[in-house]
């Protein structure tokens, strides 16, 4: 844990305790513990009791990646087509 020094009002802990309380099945000794877990955040607290991650951006691509990535996509599309009617014989043979 930092070294630092922090001043909250006990009324606003308080708050958060008891938003903790009306959206999880915790006790008031759990919650404060693991509001104080998570640096007096008391979203983190509930997504956590949710199971909720906290999602990472998608990555940027650029214009051509994007357009390549979905060439491939549709190609495989239709060759998973392609080869699926021809298991079933549906399929003309040249």
């Amino acid at each position: 844990m930092d070294n630092c020094i922090s001043f909250v009002e006990t009324e606003v802990i308080e708050e958060k305790i008891q938003k903790i309380l009306r959206q999880t099945n915790y006790s008031k000794e759990l919650a404060k513990s693991k509001l104080l877990e998570y640096n007096l955040d008391e979203i983190y607290v509930i997504k956590s009791y949710l199971g909720l991650s906290e999602k990472k951006p998608e990555k940027m691509k650029s214009l051509n990646q994007e357009i390549f990535k979905q060439i491939r996509y549709k190609l495989d599309s239709n060759m998973r087509d392609y080869q699926h009617r021809v298991e079933k014989g549906e399929s003309k043979q040249i």
